[in-house]
């Protein structure tokens, strides 16, 4: 078993009080089967080390698979659950339906009833500026979309709309955190890492707005938390000081940013502002979207799960391609091999170093959790089999010989 040893990693005393709060804290009696359960950042929620990824339920994953999935993530200790209302991806794929994923997540909490749903901390993420967008035209949930699709925006009436909307998908009467996908304002996002001053708009909405209409979601009890993604140093401390001046400060959790191998910028600036300001991360695209994980390796033993037609880089050649092997940088291809024989040598799959490395990080261990997805059952066994330490667990020495080939090559899958 990968779960169980760890699982009272908060202590039962802390467990048991937190199970006694209103029910929308997502705590039941059974809260010590949390796999190395803590707090996300400075908030009651306690969710697992590991978070279950949701993007491709609905184009890679039947509904069928993802019971199965959900199903097999909480048996092993998973009670974090992350959507949004833009999956699933990629938006390019034939069958693409924005909010799809988020109602396959809600007829599942529809299927095991309210006292399992107790169990569950859910997090789902309002997109930001996004013109004629899809995202947007499905915020008239139940209903045909809105034609033509309007503008994704974070002003105060599209971030109740979205969440209104994503709480008729999910089927439920809270959601634990809600998160902002991506700023309203221009920002380098998704591998840019050049700010270009030519690009900012000058019509953003202002922070403040989208905190105030938060801030009344939470007073409503729709939603718990606040999340943060795909977000700048900047934009956390401006998040921060709007927060404080609406008194909601203690409701702002976590950030959500890429983090993995080959591509570690969170390292630096951010890392310090989200210590200080205790909130915490939930890196995605740990696998860097598949590379890590060793299957399209050239080199590799055959110590990593095969790809086969359903594979993303299989099926969506042009989709994240700075991590696509075809696409990627060359500088990209050979860290990842290097990392994959690193894995080797240390007697691991490269997806277990990938995602061992991940939650080593401090701020990931102590008030965040490791977001982890799979197309196949198989695959979420192997990728949820690091959180337990005693089994799969990365040494000085293995962290050395990492920081070697990150300093070499620097965040090599990020572009100018």
């Amino acid at each position: 078993m990968i779960f169980p040893p760890r699982r009272q990693g908060l202590g039962l005393s802390l467990l048991t009080a937190a199970s006694t709060l209103y029910r929308a804290s997502s705590l039941s009696t059974t809260a010590t089967n949390i796999c190395n359960a803590r707090n996300l950042g400075s908030s009651d929620l306690v969710v697992s080390e590991a978070c279950l990824g949701t993007m491709t339920f609905g184009v890679q994953n039947t509904a069928a698979d993802a019971f199965e999935q959900m199903a097999y993530a909480r048996s092993m200790g998973c009670n974090f659950i992350d959507t949004a209302e833009l999956y699933p991806v990629p938006l390019t794929a034939p069958e693409y339906r924005s909010g799809a994923t988020e109602e396959i997540v809600g007829q599942y909490i529809h299927k095991i009833g309210v006292s399992q749903r107790d169990e569950l901390v859910i997090a789902t993420k309002v997109a930001g500026f996004f013109p004629s967008s899809p995202v947007a035209a499905a915020r008239s949930f139940p209903n045909a979309p809105i034609d033509p699709a309007p503008d994704c925006r974070l002003d105060g009436a599209s971030v109740k709309q979205a969440v209104h909307a994503s709480l008729r998908r999910l089927q439920t009467d809270r959601i634990e955190l809600l998160q902002i996908h991506w700023p309203d304002r221009y920002l380098p996002v998704f591998g840019q890492m050049t700010f270009d001053h030519s690009a900012k708009r000058g019509d953003d909405v202002p922070i403040l707005e989208t905190a105030t209409a938060l801030k009344d979601l939470i007073d409503q009890g729709l939603i718990r938390y606040i999340g943060l993604s795909n977000e700048s140093t900047y934009g956390v401390c401006e998040w921060i000081k709007a927060c404080d001046q609406l008194g909601i400060r203690d409701k702002l959790a976590s950030i959500q940013n890429s983090y993995s191998l080959v591509d570690r910028r969170f390292d630096s600036e951010l890392a310090e502002a989200c210590d200080a300001y205790n909130i915490g991360l939930l890196p995605w695209s740990v696998l860097a979207g598949g590379l890590l994980s060793g299957k399209y390796n050239k080199k590799s033993k055959g110590n990593s799960i095969p790809f086969n037609d359903n594979s993303r880089f299989v099926r969506f050649p042009d989709y994240m391609r700075r991590w696509h092997p075809d696409s990627a940088s060359q500088a990209t291809v050979d860290a990842a091999e290097e990392y994959a024989q690193i894995a080797s040598e240390a007697g691991m799959t490269p997806s277990q170093l990938a995602i061992a490395f991940v939650r080593s990080r401090k701020f990931v261990k102590d008030n965040g959790s490791v977001i982890v997805g799979a197309t196949t059952l198989e695959q979420l066994k192997e990728n949820l089999s690091p959180f337990d330490g005693n089994d799969v667990d990365i040494d000085d020495e293995i962290l050395k010989r990492i920081d070697e080939v990150h300093m070499r090559c620097r965040d090599p899958s990020c572009s100018l």
